[in-house]
């Protein structure tokens, strides 16, 4: 039986940002944001993408949707190349993919009510008359747990869970196939981040949405997601289910980031060994010649500072990039 076609196809993606000095602001070198990612998303599943800060997760998830121009590399959704894409014929597309941002402040107009940002989207790609349009709405406002009555009120009146709650919104609002979920609670209080985690869910099944989601709280990536993604100094360095990576990770960058999450039972908390790496993640202006994870891997063998290891599957979907798991 073949697997039907990806909703989500990434291949060998760059986003790099030129690094600029001088009196002409002459180019002096480049941040290597994202370096050479792939991946595929299913239809109805969620992809979660970890790592550390800096690594590239949200430039990967915004160069997706084109709102950082990729460097290199293919973004294919439902078979469509976006990177060929221009103009009008990328607007359109937009109504397939949103994203929801990580900072609910900062990502919703202060001069707007939290009717008028819901709505805009609708107004933007011209779906219905202005009274469908709020009917539209106000249907919103109570699908992500809040009231009508709320439509009027700004963003300052609302606390961080339920402004987020209206970014979701917001993003719902076209219909999309593909929702870009950029740290959605990092921002939220942890009693409030279960809230918004199970509405997530809620909306996925209830309006058949595919989910990339990132984050850097492995627990909440495995609350989540179906498959995840494992991201060091803008590549990925691993990728598989989600039980089978917490179960048994390949990569040495994964084994060190797992080891670091609280276990709830006091027993084996004790007894479990924690890995502690060594140095400073590298700078992505200069990363390291071959792995970029040799400089603080324990393992480090010689092939690793010089020849980059090719990500590939070593058995049932679990691709990884490192030398120590070839033959």
């Amino acid at each position: 039986m073949t697997q039907p076609q990806p909703l989500l196809e990434v291949e060998h993606l760059k986003k790099f940002f030129p690094i600029r000095g001088g009196v002409f602001g002459k180019k002096m070198g480049e941040v290597k944001a994202v370096d050479d990612v792939t991946f595929s998303i299913r239809k109805g599943e969620t992809l979660g993408i970890v790592g550390e800060s800096g690594c590239g997760k949200s430039t990967t998830g915004r160069a997706i949707l084109r709102l950082e121009e990729p460097t290199s590399g293919k973004v294919r959704f439902e078979g469509r190349e976006l990177t060929a894409l221009k103009g009008e014929e990328m607007r359109k597309m937009r109504r397939e993919m949103q994203m929801v941002f990580q900072d609910p402040f900062a990502s919703l107009n202060p001069r707007k009510t939290a009717g008028e940002i819901i709505a805009e989207p609708l107004k933007v790609h011209g779906i219905g008359d202005a009274r469908k349009r709020k009917e539209q709405m106000k249907e919103l406002l109570q699908v992500v747990g809040l009231d009508s009555f709320h439509a009027g009120r700004y963003p300052h009146q609302f606390s961080g869970g339920q402004r987020q709650r209206i970014g979701i919104a917001r993003a719902l609002a076209v219909r999309p196939k593909l929702i870009v979920a950029d740290e959605p609670v990092s921002a939220l209080d942890v009693s409030i981040q279960s809230q918004v985690l199970n509405l997530m869910e809620d909306l996925q099944e209830r309006f058949d949405l595919t989910y990339l989601f990132i984050a850097h709280d492995l627990s909440v990536v495995r609350h989540i997601s179906d498959r995840v993604g494992v991201m060091y100094l803008g590549r990925m360095v691993e990728l598989t289910d989600r039980d089978r990576l917490y179960e048994n990770p390949l990569h040495p960058y994964t084994q060190a980031l797992l080891s670091a999450v609280p276990v709830p039972d006091p027993e084996p908390e004790v007894r479990r060994e924690r890995i502690i790496l060594s140095g400073d993640v590298p700078s992505p202006s200069h990363p390291p010649k071959g792995c970029a994870f040799h400089t603080r891997c324990p393992h480090v063998m010689d092939i690793c500072r010089d020849v980059r290891p090719e990500f590939k599957d070593h058995g049932d979907g679990h691709f990884a990039a490192c030398h120590l798991l070839d033959p």
